[in-house]
């Protein structure tokens, strides 16, 4: 097969008014910000389920095993929509896609406004995660296109932090509104809240011109394309896969079933447990952000991008892997909620540095496939985990000891899943080889 030459939009030849500034500058900071908003509604809408968990299962009359099967329904179509947003990624362009999406949350919202039983949340959660499936891939991918690979590592981390400062605002005041008002009431603030930062998006988002023609003519070794299996079958991008599957796993848990946890499982009031919600994701953000600063000084340093990127997100997730595993069987009290905070913190904290890897060795056209195919993978961990998380607490002696199993159980996951990371990613190692496959290639295709 030979290497395709580059077909794609060169951004910068549209009108004056789309025309994008100069990489890294203010214009690129305004997108990330406008893709942190975009990120904490996103993060918003998927914990709603956790904080008015219990509310919602007394009001449908419904147990943890069934109550699981809602938290697990977000994540049914969260990898089909992730492959499908890859491949229109290639047909419209990100950053209207991306606006699609966000119209697509906000209506799938709404219903819970009214009284819909089990099977109605289960049908519109499952539409809510096909939307969100792409939704951290073309953030990735819009941001990736303001920036220079080596500039990478502190936007990426930004973003990450936006999913995790969505839980910081939201944990605190959905539970002041399911508590005040009731769980109706969240859904529908948030498809208001929702379709704002749609309108935001639609007046500011846009691509830059860090991709294609422009990525090689800032010296890229990455050939444009490759066939697809190869560039999925990198050492770093099954690497990254599978340590992102691990890490999902426990944000998921955290996402759907932490406030379920606090209050069932430790005996914490409705209120205490929303707002003590908030802390592991006010740590994480706090986190991502400084690791994005230390991963950026590393790379600016020489240091490589195995060490920068690779190690050091996979020894953030050995980290909070550890430490699931002494927290999980302690009671109730300050040491038991420093420790979970921590781990929380150090598990995000490993998205953002490893997340830049990927556009590492990512074929410049193929990108956006690579991060949604990436994407779509680890969200099987998102969807697997609430639901025997669900079925371990139902069918334990008591629900402190099955939530104490469930949690074990995905501190040692984060282990190995940062043990295979360690080994497998190795940006500069890949990028190599797939430059010299596209060389062997070319060279087959001229004799």
């Amino acid at each position: 097969m030979t290497v395709d030459v580059d077909r794609t939009a060169d951004p910068a030849s549209g009108p004056p008014a789309e025309r994008p500034a100069g990489p890294g500058g203010r214009r690129a900071w305004l997108v990330v910000w406008v893709l942190v908003l975009v990120l904490v509604m996103n993060y918003a809408d998927k914990i709603v389920t956790n904080i008015a968990g219990p509310a919602i299962m007394r009001d449908l009359g419904i147990g943890e095993a069934r109550f699981g099967v809602i938290q697990a329904s977000f994540f049914a179509l969260f990898a089909v929509g992730g492959i499908l947003g890859g491949w229109l990624m290639t047909r419209i362009r990100p950053w209207i896609l991306l606006l699609i999406t966000m119209v697509v949350w906000s209506l799938s919202l709404l219903p819970m406004g009214w009284q819909v039983g089990f099977g109605t949340m289960v049908a519109m959660r499952v539409l809510l995660g096909f939307a969100e499936g792409p939704t951290t891939a073309l953030a990735m991918y819009i941001a990736h296109t303001w920036f220079p690979p080596e500039k990478r590592a502190l936007p990426s981390s930004v973003i990450i932090a936006g999913a995790t400062l969505g839980a910081v605002i939201g944990a605190p005041t959905l539970t002041w509104i399911v508590a005040d008002y009731s769980w109706r009431a969240a859904f529908v603030v948030l498809a208001v809240a929702g379709a704002v930062v749609a309108g935001i998006w639609l007046a500011v988002g846009r691509e830059g011109d860090q991709g294609g023609t422009a990525a090689r003519a800032a010296g890229s070794v990455l050939p444009l394309r490759v066939p697809l299996r190869v560039a999925l079958t990198t050492g770093s991008v099954i690497g990254i896969s599978l340590m992102f599957f691990a890490a999902y796993a426990s944000t998921a848990l955290k996402m759907t079933w932490l406030k379920p946890y606090l209050e069932q499982g430790l005996g914490y009031g409705e209120r205490a447990a929303g707002n003590l919600t908030a802390l592991p994701y006010l740590g994480g953000t706090i986190a991502v952000i400084a690791i994005g600063f230390v991963s950026a000084a590393l790379t600016r340093r020489g240091v490589s991008n195995r060490a920068s990127r690779g190690v050091l997100g996979a020894s953030l997730l050995i980290g909070s892997g550890v430490l699931h595993l002494v927290w999980a069987p302690l009671s109730a009290g300050p040491l038991h909620m420093v420790l979970l905070v921590i781990s929380a913190s150090l598990g995000s904290a490993g998205y953002g540095a490893a997340f830049a890897a990927i556009s590492d060795v990512a074929p410049v056209e193929q990108r956006g496939v690579v991060l949604s195919a990436v994407t779509a993978f680890y969200g099987l961990g998102g969807m697997l985990a609430p639901l025997a998380l669900g079925g371990i607490v139902e069918g334990a002696a008591s629900k402190a000891a099955g939530y104490t199993t469930g949690f074990t159980l995905v501190g040692a996951l984060l282990v190995v899943g940062g043990i295979v990371g360690m080994l497998l990613i190795n940006p500069e190692r890949d990028a190599a080889r797939l430059a010299a496959f596209a060389a062997a290639e070319e060279e087959r295709a001229g004799k």
